[in-house]
This record gives C-alpha cells, structure tokens and sequence, in this order.
C-alpha cells in the first residue's frame, strides 16, 4: 500500500471494517434496549418494513464509489455513508427481532463484532487484530447455529423475521390458573419419588441456585430421584444454566438436556419450573397455529403434577400467552425465586424429617 493511496484490498478491509462495526453498535443498543425491557414497540425507522432493500442498495453504491474512486475526498465519503446507512439498518433490523429471538440476536451481533475487528485487522496490517477477530466472529456464529438448531429456526429467520410472522391464528388461550403455596409444594416435593427442576431466567435474574442447591441435596438425601432439565437457549445465553447450577455445586450428573430428560416428563412426580416461560410453552406442540410451533420445549405438563414458580402469569420474552398456566395438573407458586426457594427448602426439610 502507497502512502495516502490504499489499494483494493484494504479499501474492502476499510468498508467492512466500518459497516459491520457500525451494525454491531446499533444493533447492540437495540438489543440491550429490548432485553432490559426499555422498549417493546416504538422506536421504529418510518417505512421499517420498505428499508432495508434501500439501504442495502446504498451501501452497494458507497462501495462502488470507494473502489472506483482515487479521490480521498471520495473515499471518505463512501466510508462515513456506509457507516450511516448500516447503522441505520443494524437498528431496523435488530429492532424487529422478535424478543425471544434476542439470545440469538446477541450471539450474531457478538460474531458482528469479530468480523468487524477481522477487517480492522487486514485494514492495519495488524495479525494480531485479524486473528482474535476471527476467532470471535467465527465462534459466534457457531454458536448462533447451535442455538438456532434448538429453537428448531434458520438463522435468516430469525434475523429477517419476527415470531409474530411465523403462524396463523393462534388457539385462545382459555382458563382459571390454580394457586398453591409454598407449605403445599413443599408437602408434595417430600411424598414424591421423581422430581424433574426447570431452571429458566427467573433463577438467574433471582440468584436462587444456592437455596435450590440446599433443597436438592435435602430430597437426594432422602431418596429421591431429582434431576435437572435444561433447555439449550434457557436464560440469556447457551450454558448460562448449566453455570449457575455448577455454581451452587449441584451434581453435573444430574443436569441432563432437553433431549435426555423429555421422555421421562411422563413417569415424574412433580415437574417444577423455576422462572422460565417460553422453553415451557405448551402451545409449541399443541397449537400448530402459535408462532413457536416446532420449537422443541421441556413438556413439563406430561407429569402427574406441575409446579410453576413465577412472579406473575405475565408473558415471557416472546410475547404469548402459555397454555401451562391454565392445565388441570399445573399449581402456580407466585413470588421471588429465591426467597420462595429458600421457604421450600426449609419445608420440605421439615415434613421429611417428620
């Protein structure tokens, strides 16, 4: 490369290094701004759905005036427009994805990052850049396909689409839930003998993986078959679970996936969700009108009885109401995770040493 005159290699180095840093920024603020639950709807680009063919066909354009073009006055030009122009399309497009979508969303943009550093890498000559931006962005987007894969989704789905435009006129959901408390579980959980634990979000949000520890080692202490049941995108991120619960020291044997466990949901006791919704959504079998129709779930309701520990009936992450909450065998345990965690342990404690 001349001074003051880059060659083609690193003007491509140059224009990729600014488009796909300019989406992952926008696109990260978009994504924290929803998973924070800052915004749900609003904030929406005029047009959001006619954009991004425009703005695609813009940045085309940067791209051919940088490369055609010896003028600096060009070149700089061309790179400012495309940093402009993919901003704006890394916010309508992350924007639009749906909420349960965004633990995807976040590993693309996280995969954004690398191949953006990547670039920044060739661009100043810089093996160390262009190796870690590699590395980053390559392991991003296997993780993108592994979570992909477990929602039963492609990847263009998710990023172009929204679980909102995936069914047809979903099942009314219909109902009464049935409360329970905190001494009734506890007296269920000590005269089971298979006990099946859902973590989900809620736990981690709640740090209730220690008193769940305590409780789990109370009832194995007693003979009791307890197990863990993890979905792969349960939380925020793959492994998150599985983190959290090796945390609290809670025999990794005992943590099995989805596909281990979900055959023996039939022969259980007691299931008992911990702050999770989506991953537990009946209506992804029983409803092949529901936007997550397909996606594999923990189908904790097949149990003789199903406790669900949540704060409220509210919807989770995608949006939809859950079936779960209203079935015959399912009991709703309200309140904080960890403080209802805590109280469970110390009952059910008390009725197996009765």
């Amino acid at each position: 490369m001349a001074s003051g005159n880059p060659d083609g290699l690193h003007k491509v180095a140059c224009f990729l290094g600014s488009a796909i840093g300019a989406i992952t920024v926008t696109g990260s603020m978009a994504a924290y701004l929803k998973l924070a639950g800052l915004i749900k709807s609003g904030y929406d680009l005029p047009m959001k759905n006619q954009l991004n063919r425009p703005l695609m066909a813009g940045n085309a354009a940067a791209f051919a005036a940088l490369m055609g073009s010896a003028s600096h006055g060009v070149g700089l030009s061309a790179v400012c427009g495309t940093a402009v122009l993919t901003a704006l399309l890394g916010w309508n497009i992350t924007n639009s994805i749906g909420s349960a979508d965004m633990p995807v969303a976040i590993t693309v943009l996280n995969s954004y990052s690398g191949w953006a550093l990547c670039a920044e890498g060739f661009m100043l000559n810089n093996p160390m850049l262009t190796i870690v931006g590699s590395l980053i962005g390559s392991s991003g987007a296997i993780l993108s396909y592994i979570m992909c894969k477990a929602m039963n989704r492609s990847l263009g789905n998710v990023i172009f689409g929204s679980y909102a435009e995936l069914g047809g006129q979903q099942a009314k959901v219909e109902g009464t839930h049935t409360e329970s408390s905190a001494t009734e579980v506890s007296e269920m959980l000590a005269q089971s003998k298979e006990v099946i634990i859902v973590p989900g979000y809620g736990l981690a949000v709640a740090q209730a993986q220690y008193p769940l520890s305590q409780l789990v080692q109370t009832m194995r202490d007693s003979n009791i078959n307890v197990r863990f049941g993890i979905h792969p995108v349960a939380g925020r991120m793959p492994g998150q679970l599985n983190v959290l619960l090796a945390e609290a020291n809670i025999p990794y044997d005992i943590v099995l996936e989805l596909e281990e466990i979900n055959d023996d949901m039939s022969e259980t006791d007691v299931t008992l969700v911990i702050g999770a919704n989506d991953i537990v959504n009946s209506s992804a079998v029983e409803d092949p009108n529901s936007p997550i129709a397909g996606m594999p779930v923990l189908e904790v309701w097949k149990a003789a009885t199903c406790v669900v520990m949540k704060r409220s009936l509210a919807a989770g992450y995608a949006d939809l109401e859950n079936p779960l909450f209203f079935k015959k065998n399912t009991l709703m345990l309200f309140g904080n995770a960890k403080n209802t965690v805590e109280e469970l342990a110390t009952l059910t404690k008390q009725h197996l040493e009765d």
